[in-house]
């Protein structure tokens, strides 16, 4: 189970914070790294902090954006340290585990910077929103301490099912990744705006919206497919400009 987790960390200033994430990664069993747009990276720091864990740094994968970190995934979760101005599902460390164990999902654990974390518009590209609960007069983890939190409670987790079976997901057609919900999203957005539903000057929250609804339905690809024909459908149904 452990292979289809990946942790991804977005924006990362300190080297010593990839090493230490990679260390944290490879006592609890992870291998795939994600770096999106690091400062400084490959860094000698990096390699010091990560103290045997080389081996994850070598095989990190470096890319530019959220959206490229997260395409083949079915299921991210991103962590966030507060309230949004749009609620999100939320969940605990704990509960996360047990979602990605009880889901079977490709899933990206996504972490942010570390002096202000993920925008809005990164964690709205999540499923779920994860709140380490820490308490309130010094709530600020370190970005490895906080990879360490999740990485124990997938362990806790996998350990908790080796001697009984891991119940398998019964659904017919693979979930939806986040790139094909992406495109899908785009394509409805074109047609409420052709339709006049939406308006491209004054979109308030409403594709916002929409993406956190398909994201908790956890649509699959057929699913996907049929909401793109019916969106092409309506398009042909439009009366062609002069």
């Amino acid at each position: 189970m452990q292979q289809n987790i990946k942790i991804v960390l977005v924006n990362t200033s300190h080297p010593g914070n990839i090493g230490g994430a990679a260390r944290a990664m490879k006592n609890m069993g992870l291998s795939e790294l994600v770096l999106v747009d690091p400062k400084l990276f490959p860094h000698d720091e990096a390699v010091s902090r990560a103290s045997g864990a080389t081996d994850i740094l070598d095989n990190a994968r470096i890319v530019a954006t959220l959206e490229e970190a997260i395409a083949d995934c079915q299921l991210a979760i991103g962590t966030s340290a507060r309230e949004r101005h749009i609620p999100w599902p939320l969940v605990d460390p704990r509960q996360a585990a047990d979602l990605v164990f009880k889901e079977q999902l490709k899933t990206a654990f996504v972490f942010g910077r570390e002096d202000r974390g993920l925008t809005n518009e990164e964690l709205q590209r999540c499923h779920y929103h994860v709140h380490i609960p820490s308490v309130e007069g010094f709530s600020s983890l370190n970005l490895a301490a906080a990879v360490q939190v999740i990485a124990y409670e997938l362990r806790m987790q996998e350990l908790s099912l080796q001697d009984g079976p891991i119940v398998k997901s019964k659904w017919d057609v693979p979930a939806a990744t986040s790139e094909q919900l992406d495109y899908m999203l785009g394509h409805l957005e074109k047609v409420l705006g052709d339709i006049e539903f939406l308006d491209p000057k004054a979109p308030r929250q409403v594709m916002t919206r929409f993406r956190r609804l398909f994201q908790r339905s956890q649509l699959d690809q057929q699913e996907v497919g049929m909401l793109r024909g019916m969106l092409t459908a309506i398009e042909k149904q439009q009366p062609k400009g002069e």
